[in-house]
C-alpha cells in the first residue's frame, strides 16, 4: 500500500465551500480590526497576508485555513478561541434573523 501525499487546498470533487461560516468569520475578523482602529491593509501586513486575501476573507469569500486563522489572531492579539466564539455568535445572530 502506498502512502498518499498530502495536497493543499480542497479535497478532490470538491467545488463549493459553506458560505455562512466564512461571512461570519469575516464579520468577527473585521470587527476586532476595526475595535482596534487599524485598516485593513497595515493589519494584512501586520499578519503576514496579502491585502486582497484579507479583503476576501473579511468579505468572506475564502474560507482561511488554520493557519491563516492563528496569523489573523496573532495580529489581533486574541486568541483563535476569542475569534471562533465571535464568529459563532455571528452565525447565530444570522440564523435568528
Amino acid at each position: 500500500m502506498q502512502k498518499r501525499s498530502v495536497q493543499p487546498g480542497r479535497p478532490p470533487g470538491t467545488t463549493t465551500y459553506e458560505a455562512e461560516p466564512a461571512l461570519a468569520f469575516g464579520q468577527a475578523v473585521r470587527a476586532a480590526r476595526l475595535a482596534q482602529g487599524v485598516a485593513q491593509d497595515e493589519f494584512a501586513s501586520m499578519a503576514g497576508i496579502a491585502r486582497s486575501h484579507m479583503g476576501k476573507i473579511e468579505r468572506g469569500e475564502h474560507m482561511p485555513t488554520l493557519a491563516l486563522i492563528l496569523k489573523i489572531s496573532a495580529a489581533l492579539s486574541i486568541s483563535a478561541a476569542e475569534l471562533m466564539s465571535a464568529t459563532e455568535r455571528n452565525l447565530r445572530a444570522d440564523a435568528q434573523s
